[in-house]
C-alpha cells in the first residue's frame, strides 16, 4: 500500500506551518510511512514522530518565549547556544529519545561545517542532530556530535528529500516553506543579511523539487520574515489551508494507478 514521504523544508517561523500541513493530513486519515525534515521542519518532523498532535506542538511553541530560552554564548563561534532549547524538547518528547523509539521513521539533516557536506541522521539518540540541524550558523554556535562541527541542515539542503527516494510504496511530498517573495523591503543591514540567506538557501531546493511527486509551497509565506513566530497561528493556519486545497492532488498520489 502506498503512504506519503514528507519532506519538510527549513524557513525559521515559517516552518510552523507544517504543523498546518501535518494537522491537515490527519484530518484526512492519510498515511504517513516516513519523514525527513530540517531545521524548523526537523522540530516539527520530531514532534510528530513522537506522536505529539500538531495543534498540541503549536500551543507548546506560541507559549514559549524562544529568545528567553537561548543565552549568550560569547566565543569565537557563536553568540548563542541551544542548552536551554534542549531541555524543553527532551521535557516534551519524554521516553522517545531516540529514532528508534519514535512512531515513524525519520531523517533529520544537519551540514558539517568542516567537511562542507550533508550529513543525515535516522539512528540514535535523537536530540543531538535535532539541534544541529536547528543550529543557523553565527548566531548558534555549532554541536560537536559524532566528531563533526554540525550546523543547520539548510544551508546545503532545503528541501531532504534524498532518504525518501527509491522506495516504490512512498510518494514523496515536498513541503517549502521558504517561497521567495520579489516584493521585498530591504531597510537596514539585518534584513540584507536574511534576504541573502533565504535566496542562497532557496538556490539548493530548485533540483529536489523536481524529484518530489508533489510540492506544497504555500505562496502566502512569502509575505513573513523568519521570526515572525508571533504570527505562529497564522502560519499554521497557511499550511492547514493549502493542504486541504490540494487533497485531491495528494489522494490522487495513493491511488494503485499511480507509480
Amino acid at each position: 500500500m502506498a503512504q506519503l514521504g514528507l519532506a519538510l523544508s527549513g524557513g525559521g517561523a515559517r516552518g510552523i506551518a507544517h504543523l498546518g500541513v501535518l494537522a491537515a493530513l490527519d484530518e484526512l486519515r492519510l498515511p504517513i510511512g516516513q519523514l525527513a525534515g530540517v531545521s524548523s521542519g526537523a522540530i516539527a518532523a520530531v514532534f510528530y514522530a513522537a506522536g505529539m498532535p500538531p495543534r498540541e506542538v503549536l500551543k507548546m511553541l506560541l507559549d514559549t518565549n524562544l529568545f528567553r530560552l537561548t543565552r549568550p554564548a560569547f566565543n569565537r563561534l557563536g553568540l548563542l547556544h541551544l542548552d536551554a532549547v534542549a531541555e524543553v524538547i527532551a521535557r516534551q518528547l519524554g521516553s522517545k529519545v531516540n529514532f528508534e523509539d519514535l512512531n515513524i521513521p525519520l531523517t533529520l539533516v544537519a551540514t558539517d561545517l568542516l567537511a562542507g557536506e550533508s550529513v543525515y541522521f535516522s539512528a540514535g539518540p535523537v536530540l543531538p542532530p535535532l539541534l544541529a540541524s536547528s543550529a543557523v550558523p553565527i548566531v548558534y554556535r555549532p554541536v560537536a556530535y559524532q566528531g563533526r562541527q554540525l550546523v543547520d541542515g539548510g544551508l546545503l539542503n532545503n528541501l531532504p528529500v534524498e532518504p525518501l527516494l527509491g522506495r516504490a510504496d512512498i510518494r514523496v511530498v515536498g513541503v517549502n516553506c521558504n517561497p521567495i517573495s520579489p516584493e521585498v523591503h530591504i531597510p537596514n543591514l539585518r534584513r540584507l543579511i536574511e534576504r541573502t540567506l533565504q535566496l542562497a538557501i532557496n538556490a539548493n531546493t530548485n533540483t529536489r523539487k523536481t524529484q518530489c511527486h508533489l510540492l506544497l509551497e504555500p505562496p502566502e509565506l512569502r509575505h513573513f520574515r523568519p521570526l515572525s513566530y508571533k504570527q505562529g497561528a497564522e502560519l499554521f493556519a497557511i499550511g492547514y489551508r493549502h493542504t486541504l486545497d490540494r487533497a485531491r492532488e495528494i489522494v490522487a498520489l495513493l491511488s494503485p494507478e499511480k507509480r
